[in-house]
C-alpha cells in the first residue's frame, strides 16, 4: 500500500509525541510513510506503509533574528509563512526552495521540513549553494523514537553541522525532522535578466558560461527550449543587488553578450516572475500525465544530455545551473526512463526519476546505483539512525 492511498494517517501536534509514535512503530515494526504536507508523494519510491506520520501539526517560527541572520522553525510550518516573515525585514531563502504546485499539482503549501528532507534548491543554488548549504541545525528523532539536535542557531557554531546536512536531503529515511535553522540573507532590491536568443543549446550554455564568469554578479543562468515558432532556445542571465547597482551591470552584461545572440533586458516584475517560473520548472511544459526527471552535470554536458534524450523521443527539456541541471519530461515509460538514464551515465552524471506514476515508480531505480563502498556507509549509518528500519522504508531505494 502506497503512501499516498495509506488509510490511516496521523499528525502529532508535539515532539514528544512523534517520538513516542516513532518508537511505537519500531516496538512493532510497523514502518512510516513520514511527510509534511504530502505534496512530494509522487517523487522518487512509493513507500509502502500502513500508516502516515506528518509533522504539519509542528508549525510555527520558534526564533527569528534578524541582524544575525538565522531563522528557526518547526518542520510542518508552510514555506509562505516562512517567505512572509522574513519578507517584512528585507530578507528571503538562499536557496530559494521551488513550490510544489506546478510540478506535483499539489493544492498545498510545501513544508520547511520536506524542502529540507528533500534538499530542494532553485536557480540560485549555482552561485549560493544548495538548501544543504545554509541548514545551521535540526531537532529531529531518529528511527528508535529518540530525539536529538544537530548544529546550533548562531552561524560561528559548527558542532555536530555534518549530521544536520546528513539528514539534509535523506527524504525522511534517516530521521523525522522537527525542527530546522536556516540561514538566511538580505533579499535584492532590485532584479533584472539578461534575454539572449541563441542558435542552439551548445551556444546556449556558451552564453551562460560567459556570464557567470563575468564580473557582473549573476545570479540565475537558464536555458529554455525552442520557442515551437522557428526560434532558437532563449538564454536567461540574473543580475541582482540594489537597484542601481542592477541597472548598470545588467545593461553591460547585455551588451558584452549581445555578439553572441538578438540581446534583450526584462526589468524587476518581469525578471522576477520569469525566475519564479524557473524555479517551478513551469518553461517545461510537463503534461498531467508526463514523467518528469532531473539530471545533474557539468554545466558544459547539458546539451549532450538534452540532445540524447531528444533523440529518444523526450522533446520536452529545461537547463538551469549554467546547464548543469537538465529537466526532462516525456512518457512515463520505462523506455524513457532508461533513456534518461544511459544518457546521464554517458555525461558522468546523475539522474533523478522526480515525478512519476506510482507503475513507474515501483519498477525503476529512481537514484543511480551507489558504488558498493558508499552504499555500505549509507547501510552503517541506517542502521544506527533507524535500526528497525521503519521510516519511510524504500523511498529512496528498494529494499532500504
Amino acid at each position: 500500500m502506497s503512501a499516498a492511498a495509506g488509510p490511516s494517517s496521523f499528525a502529532p501536534a508535539s515532539e514528544e509525541e512523534l517520538a513516542g509514535a516513532v518508537a511505537e512503530a519500531a516496538r512493532s515494526g510497523q514502518p512510516l510513510a513520514v511527510e509534511g504536507n504530502g505534496t512530494k508523494r509522487a517523487m522518487l519510491r512509493p513507500v509502502q506503509a500502513a500508516r502516515t506520520l506528518s509533522t504539519r501539526n509542528l508549525s510555527g517560527i520558534t526564533l527569528y533574528k534578524p541582524q544575525e541572520l538565522i531563522l528557526s522553525a518547526r518542520a510542518g510550518t508552510p514555506l509562505p509563512e516562512i517567505e512572509a516573515a522574513l519578507a517584512e525585514r528585507g530578507q528571503h531563502l538562499i536557496a530559494e526552495p521551488p513550490e510544489p504546485g506546478p510540478l506535483f499539482g499539489a493544492d498545498r503549501p510545501a513544508t520547511l521540513g520536506g524542502v529540507v528532507a528533500a534538499n530542494l534548491s532553485g536557480p540560485r543554488r549555482i552561485t549560493a549553494g544548495a538548501t544543504r548549504d545554509h541548514v545551521m541545525g535540526i531537532r529531529a528523532v531518529t528511527g528508535s523514537g529518540e530525539v536529538f539536535r544537530s548544529g546550533g542557531r548562531v552561524l560561528k557554531n559548527v558542532t555536530g553541522l555534518d549530521l544536520a546536512k546528513l539528514l539534509t536531503g535523506s527524504h525522511g529515511t534517516l530521521g523525522v525532522l522537527t525542527e530546522i535553522t536556516l540561514k538566511v540573507l538580505p533579499a535584492p532590491e532590485r532584479t533584472a535578466t539578461v534575454a539572449l536568443r541563441v542558435a542552439d543549446l551548445a551556444a546556449g550554455v556558451r552564453a551562460l558560461s560567459a556570464g557567470l564568469g563575468s564580473p557582473y554578479g549573476v545570479s540565475g543562468a537558464a536555458l529554455l527550449p525552442e520557442d515551437g515558432a522557428g526560434g532558437g532556445p532563449l538564454a536567461l542571465l540574473r543580475v541582482e543587488d540594489f537597484a542601481e547597482s542592477v541597472a548598470y551591470r545588467a545593461g553591460r552584461l547585455r551588451d558584452e553578450l549581445a555578439p553572441l545572440g538578438e540581446a534583450g533586458l526584462l526589468e524587476d516584475a518581469e525578471s522576477r516572475a520569469l525566475w519564479h517560473r524557473v524555479r517551478d520548472a513551469e518553461p517545461l511544459g510537463a503534461e498531467p500525465g508526463d514523467a518528469v526527471w532531473r539530471v545533474s552535470v557539468r554545466p558544459s554536458a547539458g546539451p549532450a544530455v538534452a540532445g540524447a534524450v531528444r533523440a529518444a523521443g523526450l522533446r520536452r527539456r529545461l537547463l538551469d545551473w549554467g546547464g548543469g541541471l537538465v529537466w526532462i519530461a516525456g512518457p512515463a515509460t520505462a523506455e524513457a526512463h532508461e533513456a534518461v538514464a544511459a544518457a546521464a551515465r554517458a555525461e558522468g552524471g546523475a539522474f533523478t526519476l522526480f515525478r512519476a506514476p506510482d507503475s513507474l515508480r515501483a519498477a525503476v531505480a529512481v537514484l543511480p546505483e551507489e558504488p558498493e563502498p558508499l552504499a555500505a556507509i549509507g547501510r552503517r549509518v541506517k542502521a544506527v539512525l533507524d535500526p528497525a528500519g521503519v521510516l519511510n522504508p524504500g523511498r529512496m531505494r528498494a529494499g532500504s
